[in-house]
C-alpha cells in the first residue's frame, strides 16, 4: 500500500527512468549517504585540532591512517562481496557501522581510540557507497534499465548533498557542538539503513568468470602518465580539504562557517562542469579537458597563495570546480580509453593513493612551515600533473 502510494505520487515529477519506490530508494540513500559524508569529512580537521587539541602532524596522520584503512577494508569487503549471492545484507551492515562509528565520534575524545576503532568503523561504512552502486548496476541489468543514466543521476544526488552539507555542518559545529553534529550523522546513516531494508531489492548474484589478467601499468607509458596525473590532482584536492578549515579559522580568523560555504559553492559549480565536460568530451577531446583541469588547479592554488580576501576565495571556487568537475566527470572515461576493463580499479586507486599521501604531506608541511606551504606544494603537484598530461600522446 505504501509503495503504491509513493509510486502514484512520483509520477509526473520524476524522470521516466526514476519512477518506482526502488529507484527513489536508491536516490534517497545516495543523497543521505552523501549528506552524512559532507557532514563529517569537511569538519574533521577542525574537530581534531579544536576538540582533541592535537598537533597538525597528528591531524595529517589521522587522514593518512583513514585513507590506508579505507583501502584495506575496501579490498576485503570487495572480495567478500564477490562470494555472496546477495549484497543487500552487506550494505545494511556497512550502514550500521556508520551509525556506531559516528556515535563514537560524538562522545569519545581520545585520539588513539578514534584513529583506530573509529577509523575502522567508518572505513567499513565507506564500503557502503561502492556496494550501493554495484547493487544499482545489478538492479538496472535485471530490470533492463539504462545503467549509465541511472548511475549518473545517483552521482548527481551525491554532489547535491555536498552543496548543502558543508555549510550546514559548519553551522551546527559553530552554533551547537560536534556531539550534535556527529549524532546527526548517525541519524542519517540509520535512515539509510531503514530505506535500504524497506525499498532496495535483494537481487541474486550471477556467477561471473574470474579474470586473472594482470594490469601492466608500468609497461603502458600513456596509462602510467594518466595515473600519475590523476594521483597528483587528487592529492592536491585532499590536501585542500584537510587544511582549508584550519586555514580559515586559525590564520584568517574568519567564522568557521566560511569554509562550509566555500566547499558548498565549489560542489554546486562542479555539477554543471561535470555535465558540460561529459557532453563535449568528444568535441574537445579528453586530453584537452584534462589539461584544462590541471591548468585550473594551477591557477586555483596561485590564487590561494596570493589572495586572502573573502571575495577572491569565493571567486577562486570557480577554478576549483573546473579542476575537480572535469577530473571527476571524465577521469574514469580516460582510463577506460587506455585500459578497458580496469578503469574503475585504476581511477579509484589514484584517488585512494592521493588521500594517503595528502594526509602526511599536509600534516608535515603545516607542522614545519605553514598553510601557505601546503598551497605551494599543491601548486607544484598540479604543475607536474599538467606536464604529465601534456606528454600523453594516445589519449
Amino acid at each position: 500500500m505504501t509503495q503504491d502510494l509513493i509510486q502514484k505520487r512520483s509520477k509526473g515529477w520524476l524522470p521516466s527512468f526514476i519512477s518506482s519506490p526502488t529507484e527513489i530508494g536508491f536516490m534517497a540513500v545516495t543523497f543521505f549517504t552523501g549528506l552524512a559524508i559532507a557532514f563529517l569529512v569537511p569538519v574533521l580537521s577542525l574537530f581534531l585540532s579544536d576538540e582533541l587539541k592535537v598537533r597538525p602532524f597528528l591531524v595529517g596522520l589521522f587522514f593518512t591512517v583513514n585513507a590506508v584503512m579505507g583501502v584495506i577494508v575496501g579490498q576485503v569487503i570487495a572480495k567478500y562481496s564477490d562470494r555472496m549471492k546477495k549484497r543487500k545484507a552487506l550494505i545494511i551492515l556497512c550502514g550500521f557501522a556508520g551509525v556506531i562509528g559516528s556515535v563514537l565520534y560524538a562522545f569519545d575524545r581520545h585520539f588513539l581510540i578514534l584513529v583506530s576503532v573509529g577509523v575502522l568503523l567508518m572505513s567499513l561504512c565507506g564500503a557502503m557507497t561502492p556496494q550501493l552502486y554495484a547493487l544499482a548496476r545489478e538492479y538496472t541489468d535485471a530490470a533492463n534499465k539504462a545503467a549509465v543514466t541511472f548511475s549518473t543521476v545517483m552521482r548527481a544526488q551525491f554532489s547535491l548533498a555536498w552543496v548543502i552539507g558543508p555549510p550546514l555542518a559548519f553551522f551546527i559545529a559553530a552554533h551547537f557542538n560536534f556531539t550534535r553534529l556527529f549524532l546527526g550523522v548517525s541519524v542519517l546513516y540509520l535512515l539509510c539503513v531503514f530505506i535500504i531494508f524497506m525499498f532496495l531489492p535483494d537481487i541474486p548474484r550471477q556467477e561471473r568468470k574470474s579474470n586473472t589478467e594482470q594490469i601492466h601499468l608500468f609497461q603502458n607509458q600513456p596509462l602510467l602518465l594518466l595515473f600519475i596525473s590523476s594521483f597528483l590532482l587528487w592529492t592536491c584536492n585532499s590536501m585542500y580539504l584537510i587544511t582549508m578549515p584550519l586555514y580559515i579559522s586559525k590564520v584568517l580568523h574568519w567564522p568557521q562557517g566560511w569554509a562550509g560555504w566555500l566547499m558548498g559553492l565549489a560542489a554546486g559549480l562542479e555539477i554543471p562542469v561535470m555535465l558540460i565536460a561529459g557532453r563535449y568530451s568528444l568535441k574537445i577531446g579528453n586530453k584537452h579537458l584534462l589539461l584544462i583541469s590541471s591548468a585550473a588547479a594551477i591557477c586555483f592554488y596561485i590564487m590561494l597563495l596570493m589572495f586572502d580576501m573573502p571575495i577572491w576565495l569565493f571567486v577562486a571556487q570557480g577554478l576549483n570546480a573546473l579542476f575537480i568537475g572535469i577530473i571527476a566527470g571524465i577521469g574514469m572515461t580516460c582510463f577506460q580509453d587506455l585500459m578497458p576493463g580496469y578503469a574503475s580499479t585504476l581511477f579509484t586507486n589514484s584517488i585512494r593513493c592521493g588521500g594517503i599521501i595528502a594526509g602526511t604531506l599536509a600534516g608535515v608541511i603545516t607542522e614545519w612551515f605553514d598553510f601557505h606551504g601546503v598551497f605551494a606544494c599543491a601548486f607544484v603537484l598540479s604543475l607536474l600533473s599538467f606536464i604529465a598530461i601534456s606528454r600523453i600522446k594516445s589519449l
